[in-house]
C-alpha cells in the first residue's frame, strides 16, 4: 500500500471518530433542551459504565453464563462495601488490587 494511502486512512480514521463526537455538540450547544432529556444524558455514563463492569465481573465462559464464585466477583463485593464507606478513588482501586492479589495467592 502507498504512503498516500496509508495517510488517506488515518485521515479517514479520525474523520469517522472526530464527526459522530462534534456533531451533536454543535447541533445541539445553541438549544434549550428539557431537563428530562438532560437528565437522561447524565446517565448514559452510568448505565454504559455498570453494564461493563457487571459483564466483566460476574459473567465468564465461552457461551456466557452468569458465576458468582469467579475470584473477581468475590474480591468485588468488599472492594464495592469499602468504595462506599471511603468515598476515595484511590483507596479503592487500592484495596481492590490488594484483595484481589490475595485471593489469587489463597486459591
Amino acid at each position: 500500500m502507498p504512503e498516500t494511502e496509508y495517510i488517506l486512512l488515518i485521515v479517514g480514521m479520525g474523520l469517522v471518530t472526530y464527526i459522530p463526537r462534534c456533531l451533536p455538540l454543535f447541533l445541539l450547544a445553541q438549544r434549550n433542551l428539557p431537563r428530562w432529556f438532560i437528565d437522561w444524558l447524565d446517565m448514559i455514563p452510568v448505565s454504559i459504565l455498570s453494564a461493563l463492569v457487571f459483564s466483566e465481573i460476574f459473567l465468564a465462559g465461552c457461551p456466557r453464563h452468569l458465576d458468582l464464585l469467579q475470584t473477581k466477583s468475590l474480591v468485588a463485593i468488599p472492594t464495592f462495601l469499602i468504595a462506599i464507606k471511603t468515598r476515595s478513588l484511590g483507596g479503592t482501586v487500592i484495596s481492590g488490587m490488594i484483595l484481589f492479589w490475595l485471593a489469587e495467592r489463597i486459591s
